[in-house]
């Protein structure tokens, strides 16, 4: 997860639709301002337009209106993380609120190999912390042979990323000096890669914050 900051106010048509027995929170002005908001990415696993989308409540409103139609309540999430998150997870970093720091709360790696598993570390102990450990974790690796499936093709992706952002940073630190024109190039696209708008960035940040040289480098792009 990164830090996402949720535009305010809410969506004038929330307000109204909360009022109706059967009001609809996925109307085209709430999915526009959360695809925005998002990145169009899911805030939970980081794919970047996931091919299914669902308009996920952080808190699960269980019938509550006010929990239901809450702008700040509504996430863009994809199918896989949403149905694993349900209502099993709770109590967790939310990624819109600055306060929760989720980008320094979590450690997040990968070995860049086929085959490897996600791998989490909380350096800021909490519950929050805790728990958005386990969601990853069963978000990333899987739980069910179905959502076991689902995460290895996540990871599939993730590591095509990874593989990706790590051959720019070879050319970058291999650039001989005078190469200036093609080590600028390579910095542009590390910098996009570090972008909240990135997929998996979370993780791309921690290759970065991992080194004292790269964070040098880098660190002002995070």
């Amino acid at each position: 997860m990164v830090y996402f900051e949720k535009s305010q106010p809410a969506p004038a048509c929330l307000i109204i639709e909360k009022g109706k027995a059967n009001g609809d929170y996925k109307t085209p002005e709430t999915l526009r301002r959360l695809k925005s908001d998002f990145k169009n990415k899911c805030y939970i696993c980081e794919s970047k337009a996931p091919h299914t989308i669902n308009v996920e409540h952080f808190v699960p409103h269980q019938g509550n209106q006010d929990l239901k139609f809450d702008w700040n309540n509504l996430f863009w999430s994809c199918g896989h993380c949403n149905n694993t998150k349900l209502a099993i997870h709770n109590n967790l970093l939310n990624c819109t609120d600055i306060d929760d720091n989720v980008e320094e709360a979590i450690h997040y790696y990968i070995n860049p190999f086929p085959k490897e598993k996600v791998k989490l570390e909380v350096l800021r102990p909490s519950d929050k912390a805790n728990n958005t450990k386990d969601l990853l974790l069963a978000v990333y690796n899987g739980t069910t042979e179905l959502k076991t499936i689902e995460s290895f093709n996540i990871r599939t992706s993730l590591l095509k990323e990874i593989k990706i952002f790590q051959g720019l940073l070879f050319d970058y630190y291999e650039t001989f000096d005078g190469v200036e024109e093609e080590k600028a190039r390579c910095k542009s696209l590390i910098i996009a890669h570090l972008n909240s708008s990135s997929s998996f960035t979370a993780f791309k940040r921690w290759i970065i914050k991992d080194n004292p040289e790269r964070t040098n480098d880098f660190g002002e792009y995070l």
